[in-house]
């Protein structure tokens, strides 16, 4: 027999997996890929911890149906940010559930724990959560709680036994770390990351995005990475703030945008394609503003074909009052 069970890779999820996988259930780790996941693909190393609990792997990329499905227009609504969290966990067993004939799945794992998350984890949510999931079955076992729960399909049938599942509530971490520590593990993600709509600043680049163009799959990239201003004449500038972002956001692909660099240490820079020439000219001073400038030097900057003759600003603090966070 074999399981399906949503994989995050943090310590709750590989414990899920370890607990279905030591009742003899091969257990397939699903990773739900929707591009918030955080600002580095990391699905190699999901991998690694889901083969580590037993499981093998298998990652679905769902971007697009993801924006166009649930992320402007959730039915249980926002948690603090931009995470529709009840319709996002929802809508993971529903691409489950689909794929339970193809790895020929009986049942459906989750490491959600009763009390954990203040939006998608209360005992209500759970049910709405099995709701949109269309769960009638009642397929979806928790194993780190389920004694707290109502006997699931799985539980009732012999499939697993109820008695070698948990009932663990709350926030505390103390058992889950007591039972990494029993496996022998140290690598899995921290239990309070993993979703970058769950980030206040993050939240506010959509906000501020979509007042002015159309969220795409592309956009979920461009709104990771550096200082993100709202120019003159309505062009958004980006403008990387270190090593890092410089060579993340020369992987953006994004049509919408164009890109141009100082030509002395400092960012990598994208700029609207349709920016006016004032605005084209303003992103190239602040660009210069925050890399490595001679006070009062004219530099030119090439954007699009085009140069710009431009002086730094005498502060930052000029170019601060154009950033949207």
């Amino acid at each position: 027999m074999r399981a399906i069970s949503l994989f995050s890779g943090g310590l709750d999820s590989m414990l899920a997996v370890k607990l279905i996988k030591e009742q003899g259930i091969d257990v397939t780790a699903l990773h739900i890929f929707t591009g918030f996941g955080g600002t580095k693909d990391v699905r190699d190393e999901l991998k690694k911890r889901a083969q580590m609990a037993g499981a093998d792997f298998l990652s679905v990329d769902v971007r697009e149906e993801y924006i166009q499905d649930i992320l402007f227009d959730p039915v249980y609504g926002y948690g603090k940010n931009f995470n529709p969290c009840i319709d996002c966990h929802g809508y993971m067993f529903k691409i489950a559930k689909k794929l339970m004939g193809d790895l020929g799945a009986s049942f459906l794992v989750t490491g959600e724990v009763v009390g954990q998350r203040p939006m998608s984890q209360r005992k209500d949510a759970l049910k709405q959560v099995q709701k949109l999931a269309e769960d009638k079955d009642n397929l979806i076992v928790r194993p780190l709680c389920a004694k707290l729960l109502e006997p699931t399909t799985p539980e009732i049938k012999g499939w697993i036994d109820r008695e070698k599942l948990l009932d663990i509530s709350g926030r505390s971490r103390e058992r889950q770390l007591a039972m990494a520590k029993e496996f022998g593990w140290d690598d899995y993600e921290s239990p309070a990351g993993g979703c970058l709509l769950t980030e206040p600043v993050y939240s506010q680049k959509i906000r501020e995005f979509i007042e002015h163009e159309e969220f795409s799959v592309e956009a979920i990239d461009l709104l990771k990475y550096g200082r993100h201003l709202r120019l003159l004449d309505g062009a958004k500038l980006i403008v990387g703030r270190h090593k890092e972002d410089n060579e993340a956001l020369q992987k953006v692909n994004h049509p919408a945008y164009i890109s141009f660099k100082v030509p002395m240490p400092g960012p990598y820079s994208l700029i609207n394609k349709n920016a006016s020439e004032n605005d084209k000219k303003l992103a190239a001073k602040i660009a210069v503003t925050y890399a490595k400038h001679q006070k009062g030097q004219s530099y030119s900057i090439e954007i699009e074909g085009k140069n710009y003759d431009v002086k730094p600003f005498e502060s930052k603090e000029e170019a601060r009052k154009y950033f949207i966070v």
